[in-house]
């Protein structure tokens, strides 16, 4: 396998932190020049560019709930380098509240923002990269869904949904793409020691997450970051519309 991304350029979404920063560092080791996004925390992300390997890398700020900003996004990132080689979608959401706390207003803002963010921007974005990639000569798009989308989120059910589709998304393009040399892969993590779990696992409930894996802990994000490594290295292409679980064996599906 290829083991170095020299001379490649990478996109990564919600990269400032969690699973998009281990993969960020990751990458630039193996020599990519990473574009990295980021929405609210600017020290996050300076911190994490000031850490990269390599020069020449760029921190770009978009709020991915205004779908206006999704194309203007893409435009400024194309224009600031010659090509993007490979997307990886990781930004995303998690709002839990129980049904029966819910009324129909705050139902329809969960939804709502939880599909612009984690479906309809991965869509958009995806999308407008993509007619790029195949003016370009391919490219690879890496989607960061979930467990949650095979075993239901019974108190989120709008992130459950949103992953259901980003997997469904996945599919579908990696059939409609495949020609033009660009891929497609989805990885589906169970819970990852990143900040948006953190409130989760330090609960008292913490303690069983863990025990859903027999390895009785969660995923460390550099875990996710090196199976994303794996799928943007090396002659994979015939993995294009796979979904990839990584969750410790706390969800098996058939």
């Amino acid at each position: 396998m290829e083991q170095t991304l020299k001379g490649k350029t990478i996109l990564i979404t919600g990269g400032s932190r969690g699973i998009g920063a281990a993969t960020a560092k990751l990458l630039s080791e193996m020599g990519a020049l990473i574009i990295m996004n980021y929405n609210q925390n600017k020290d996050a992300a300076l911190k994490l560019m000031s850490s990269l390997t390599g020069k020449g890398h760029i921190m770009m700020q978009a709020d991915f709930s205004d779908p206006d900003t999704i194309e203007k996004f893409a435009e400024q990132a194309l224009s600031k380098v010659e090509k993007i080689d490979i997307l990886i979608n990781n930004a995303g959401i998690y709002i839990e509240k129980s049904f029966d706390e819910l009324d129909f207003a705050e139902w329809k803002s969960i939804w709502q923002r939880t599909i612009e963010i984690n479906l309809s921007s991965v869509a958009h974005l995806s999308f407008i990269i993509a007619k790029h990639m195949k003016k370009s000569g391919g490219g690879k798009i890496i989607n960061i869904s979930s467990r949650g989308a095979f075993r239901g989120e019974p108190n989120a059910l709008a992130y459950g949904a949103s992953k259901a589709g980003l997997n469904s998304l996945g599919q579908s393009m990696a059939k409609a793409l495949a020609a033009d040399d660009i891929f497609v892969y989805t990885i589906a993590p169970g819970f990852v020691e990143t900040d948006m779990a953190k409130l989760a696992l330090e609960q008292a409930r913490g303690e069983s997450i863990r025990n859903q894996s027999p390895l009785g802990r969660v995923a460390e994000p550099i875990e996710i970051a090196e199976t994303i490594a794996f799928l943007a290295t090396g002659k994979n292409e015939y993995l294009t519309g796979s979904i990839i679980d990584i969750n410790g064996a706390s969800y098996l599906r058939m």
